[in-house]
């Protein structure tokens, strides 16, 4: 357990942390919180003793670890993939080589009966127990699979590391924490670097972690998915709530609602006694009643509303100007990096006021296509055009990085502003919360968060009517985020988002390109919709596989006709029982995806009685989390119809 007493942290004359105090429990999943500059990053640098707090204690029990993975680090490995994976299991090599040690100087002794000998025997067979407790036996196998779940190929694995851009490297950093199994895991925006099926296997691997997980994120889904517990950072307080994210902005609002109920009460209640104080004041007879209510207001505890910014950025995308009917259209188009062919042979058509994402792993070509869309490159092969009058917005998944950090936040709209927009800039950045006093602030000092919405504002000096936007929502909070989605639900031109937020894209986007195997596939409908079905096609390649080999193993069985009747009539019997195992769970898992598709149609369209039901919540992580389980229980029916046909 992580026990955090009286904490207090200050910031530029401001508390971050006012005397906070709560524990975190070996097996907690939590989900940190709060606007961005609430203080969330720089609690977990406290709790991993990289940040020390002015007053308070951070106590850790003995033995256990923390392990952290920071928002951004610079990697300086010189090595491959693999090995620099590898160098999670240091602490297993040493424990090896201790391992070594003792067992030779156990074979060199006689003295059986003697107190040293038991001594080195317990402490040799505590530390093979801490290597088969690590993962010690399988260790390339684990770094393999855990690499592969985060995106990695085969082919990958002996490539340098410094080839790879910053995200992928901070993939092998999760990578080589998640190997470390630390008992208390915290995670700084671990879905920053990845593509939506790498997020879906880090949901999958947090959920069944051994230890306690700390996560911030503005990735409500993620959240939701993996979190039983929320802590909220406001104001410098923390309120610490037994619920995923989606629940606890429900219990928050209850909570906000139920304080100024009380406060009104308390304010009625205090005027009447006022009144009763003043109106009787200077009477004799009722002097003792007078005193009374007197000190009853001095006892009174003052009920206090929490402290909750209001801020949030507020604009809308100027009307997009008129275009042509098709925006743009692509025949044979193909993109390659040298020998890495990036995709091939694409054709598509894009109408007037389409609203397309672009998902699918990194590097399989989303950044590469928006860039060919823009101009950017030109040396593709095939063709592509653009519509006519077409006009183009264009945020890059770098265009934060991409600000002069020399000019101020007034300079660098000033510079980019023309016409009669120049007049409304201090307007302008007024609405991405940028005030007087931070318009001359240099680009260099700002924030993540701060710098991403300047580059947003930038969007709005220039009427487009495609508006094609790489990673918009990194380093915005949960507010911001829900107003660029918003402001682009009510944009009038043509839209193409590249994202791995599937809350975000929920309902923005009604048809996506998914890149995969070097192509590019349309697909008409919402996100959620896309993913049921990439999860179905994936069961039914499954079922063929599981299929093909039932009928391998009956061949066999046939030809075991030798067999002594009796023992074959035993292990057909053994057999129908494992089928009708496999057979009664694939029902149960088609029940249970019906149910749980009935409650994602509901979500996506935005019924009344959903939006802020908690019931409708918990029944229908309660759903999923039986489908999971019914789905571990096909595979492991399975596994046991095959190993018992191969017997």
């Amino acid at each position: 357990m992580i026990s955090v007493n009286n904490l207090s942290v200050q910031f530029t004359g401001v508390n971050l942390f006012d005397e906070v105090t709560f524990n975190i429990n070996d097996r907690d999943r939590i989900g940190l919180v709060g606007k961005n500059g609430a203080g969330k990053s720089t609690l977990l640098k406290i709790l991993c003793h990289m940040q020390e707090p002015e007053t308070g204690t951070i106590v850790i029990a003995s033995g256990q670890t923390v392990g952290y993975l920071p928002q951004e680090m610079v990697p300086d490995s010189i090595g491959s993939v693999i090995d620099e994976t590898m160098t999670a299991f240091d602490k297993i090599d040493s424990l090896e080589r201790l391992q070594e040690q003792l067992s030779s100087e156990v074979a060199m002794r006689n003295d059986y009966e003697s107190h040293e000998y038991e001594r080195l025997l317990t402490r040799l067979h505590d530390v093979t127990e801490q290597i088969v407790l690590q993962g010690g036996g399988n260790r390339r196998e684990l770094a393999e699979k855990i690499l592969l779940g985060l995106g990695f190929k085969h082919g990958d694995f002996d490539r340098l590391v410094s080839e790879f851009s910053g995200g992928w490297q901070m993939r092998v950093e999760l990578a080589k924490l998640l190997l470390k199994r630390p008992d208390f895991l915290l995670l700084d925006e671990p879905t920053n670097h990845l593509d939506i099926e790498s997020i879906q296997w880090l949901e999958d691997y947090l959920s069944t972690y051994a230890g306690a997980v700390v996560l911030v994120s503005h990735d409500r889904t993620f959240l939701d998915n993996i979190t039983t517990r929320t802590i909220e950072i406001t104001a410098g307080k923390i309120y610490d709530y037994n619920a995923s994210y989606s629940e606890y902005v429900v219990q928050m609002q209850e909570r906000r609602a139920s304080q100024m109920a009380s406060l009104t009460n308390q304010q009625r209640q205090v005027a009447q006694i006022e009144a009763f104080i003043e109106r009787f004041r200077y009477k004799a007879t009722k002097s003792k009643q007078v005193q009374s209510r007197i000190k009853m207001l001095e006892r009174m505890e003052k009920i206090t509303i929490d402290e909750v910014s209001t801020e949030s950025i507020h604009f809308q995308f100027p009307p997009a100007p008129h275009s042509g009917k098709i925006v743009m259209e692509a025949s044979h188009l193909g993109k390659a990096y040298g020998d890495n062919k990036v995709f091939d042979n694409v054709d598509f058509l894009v109408t007037k006021n389409s609203r397309i994402a672009f998902v699918g792993r990194n590097g399989e070509g989303k950044s590469t296509l928006a860039k060919i869309i823009v101009g950017q490159l030109n040396d593709y092969t095939g063709s592509f055009r653009l519509g006519h009058q077409v006009q183009i917005g264009y945020y890059a998944q770098n265009q934060a990085a991409m600000l002069d950090g020399e000019l101020t936040v007034f300079q660098t709209i000033d510079n980019a502003a023309v016409g009669d927009i120049r007049p409304k800039i201090r307007s302008i950045l007024g609405s991405f919360l940028f005030d007087n006093d931070d318009i001359d602030k240099k680009v260099k000092v700002l924030s993540g968060g701060e710098k991403a919405r300047l580059a947003l504002a930038k969007l709005l000096l220039t009427p487009c009517n495609l508006l094609v936007l790489d990673e918009p929502t990194n380093h915005l909070d949960m507010d911001s985020k829900d107003v660029l989605k918003n402001a682009l639900l009510q944009y009038t031109g043509t839209l193409i988002v590249v994202s791995h937020d599937r809350d975000f894209l929920q309902g923005l986007t009604d048809s996506l390109f998914e890149f995969r195997d070097g192509g590019v596939h349309e697909f008409k409908g919402d996100i959620f919709e896309f993913l049921e079905y990439r999860r179905i096609e994936h069961l039914k390649e499954l079922d063929v596989v599981k299929k093909k080999n039932v009928a391998q193993r009956s061949q066999q069985v046939v030809s075991k006709s030798k067999l002594d009747y009796q023992q074959s009539k035993e292990r057909e019997r053994e057999l129908r029982k494992l089928r009708g195992n496999v057979e009664r769970v694939e029902k149960e898992i088609e029940q249970l995806e019906s149910l749980v598709a009935e409650k994602e149609s509901l979500l996506s369209s935005g019924d009344d009685s959903v939006v802020g039901n908690a019931d409708f919540y918990t029944e229908y992580q309660s759903l999923k989390e039986k489908l999971e389980e019914r789905m571990t229980a096909w595979e492991e029916a399975t596994v046991a119809l095959e190993t018992f046909e191969q017997a």
